[in-house]
């Protein structure tokens, strides 16, 4: 059996806290790990064996996914990058394909990366019951077993309840809360896990005959992908062309093979800030909180504190986010719509929608801690043998300062090593690069001068991380 972990989402509805660039399945949300990671190290007790997943991510995500993996001890079979978001059924195809080119008709399991899971002996019981099904030539879903009216889920219906391993009989769009109660009342309805289990050619012929367009489009991005470190850069024109589609709507719906294993084993999708304040513990209030919170005749409230004291007053059933750039408060009835904040932000062209004030890269990271007229102050932390790429630009000079650890520094050609406490002074218009030669993090501050210092005032000649050279380009 191979996992399959699909990791390309943005979680809009985690905002602020989740960003496009940093969506909430690389966050650490109430755990010691991220989503992403504990989905690994689910499937790493229950397989018992070493895990060598097929990752399907977005190309913005690509080095998220791989440090996450290397500080698990995880080494993908394949990272295959989407170059555009295409939802699930070009992303399942991508994984089908791969696994088939090995030669080996395997099993594969598809798992969201964002999804919370208690029980993981109901968990496997759950997957050596698909398993079953799905090598008798079933493509198999999970249902969760519902405990509430829930509007903001799918749902699968099945024709009788009570077998193991059912037979779908439909799949059935979010309802309304009346319409929600029924299908509770109902007992044979299930919430839409969003998980899978098939054999690789079982899927292949499904997706061949009921949606060949996504197959095609999906076949021909992977025969021009490009490998680059651990990646497979899927083609980008050709995987733009694949239906912009579900694998629900693409293949669930309109197939005939398609059996639903119940599943009961705390299952949350992490899918919104009420969902968060449902799994994380509370105080004897039905509070929930995240750092330094100070809360007084607050009730059922999740409060979450980044990088300062957050207090509230009187309110129940609230949802307060604060992160260094970004404040959100909302009922935590209304939680299902920050998304619509998201929009509303993407609207006015802010940078809040895409990025934190700290933003990660693959050789570190940088936090932008001040700005103004003409000039910017960074944070930057450069990795122990990583180097940012060489680079120029055409409207800023730069002053660099270390802080901490050493840093090789090229300007025009010309090599220094800086230690803690020195500077150096980079021009407009001169080629330079840094490097951290180092065994520990080197830690600087960047002070940018300049009439214009926005982040696509990068011209790129070299880079160790396959980034687009000598083009203006979003990152350093």
């Amino acid at each position: 059996m191979i996992p399959v972990v699909l990791s390309g989402g943005s979680g809009s509805r985690l905002w602020p806290l989740s960003r496009a660039m940093h969506p909430k399945q690389f966050l650490n949300i109430g755990a010691d790990h991220s989503l992403f990671q504990a989905t690994l190290m689910r499937l790493a007790k229950i397989q018992g064996e070493a895990l060598m997943p097929i990752v399907v991510s977005s190309e913005d995500h690509r080095f998220h996914v791989a440090e996450q993996c290397r500080a698990l001890g995880v080494t993908p079979s394949a990272i295959l990058l989407e170059p555009v978001g295409r939802n699930t059924a070009p992303a399942i195809a991508a994984a089908v394909v791969q696994a088939l080119s090995t030669g080996k008709d395997d099993l594969l399991l598809v798992l969201p990366a964002d999804h919370a899971i208690e029980n993981l002996d109901a968990l496997q019981k759950a997957f050596e019951t698909g398993a079953v099904a799905a090598r008798d030539g079933c493509i198999v879903t999970f249902g969760i077993v519902p405990n509430k009216a829930e509007t903001g889920y799918g749902y699968i219906r099945v024709a009788e309840k009570g077998q193991s391993v059912q037979l779908v009989e439909a799949f059935v769009e979010k309802p309304d809360l009346a319409t929600a109660q029924q299908y509770l009342d109902d007992g044979r309805y299930y919430w839409n896990s969003g998980m899978f289990l098939f054999k690789a050619s079982v899927m292949l012929e499904q997706l061949r005959r009921h949606s060949p367009q996504v197959l095609h489009a999906v076949e021909a991005a992977l025969e021009s992908a490009k490998r680059d470190l651990d990646f497979t850069r899927l083609d980008a024109q050709a995987f733009s062309a694949a239906e912009n589609i579900s694998i629900d709507y693409a293949v669930m719906e309109r197939s005939d093979q398609v059996a639903v294993v119940p599943l009961d084993a705390g299952w949350n999708d992490v899918g919104s800030w009420s969902a968060v304040w449902e799994i994380a513990d509370k105080d004897s209030q039905g509070n929930a909180t995240h750092g330094d919170v100070i809360l007084e005749a607050t009730q059922n409230a999740y409060v979450h504190a980044e990088h300062r004291m957050v207090s509230v007053l009187g309110l129940d059933d609230v949802v307060v986010v604060e992160t260094a750039d970004a404040v959100m408060v909302a009922a935590k009835d209304k939680a299902q719509d920050v998304k619509l904040l998201v929009d509303r932000i993407k609207q006015a062209k802010r940078t809040e929608a895409t990025s934190h004030r700290k933003v990660y890269r693959p050789w570190g990271n940088y936090d932008s801690i001040d700005n103004g007229p003409r000039y910017q102050v960074k944070r930057i932390t450069v990795a122990p043998g990583q180097k940012l790429s060489v680079q120029m630009h055409h409207h800023r000079a730069e002053h660099w300062i270390v802080v901490s650890g050493t840093a090789q520094v090229t300007i025009d050609n010309k090599q220094i090593m800086l230690t803690e406490n020195q500077s150096t002074y980079i021009p407009i218009g001169i080629v330079h690069a840094l490097e951290n030669p180092g065994k520990i993090p080197l830690e600087m501050i960047e002070v940018q001068s300049g009439t214009y210092l926005g982040e696509d005032d990068i011209v790129r000649f070299e880079d160790r991380y396959g980034r687009a050279p000598a083009a203006a380009i979003q990152a350093i």
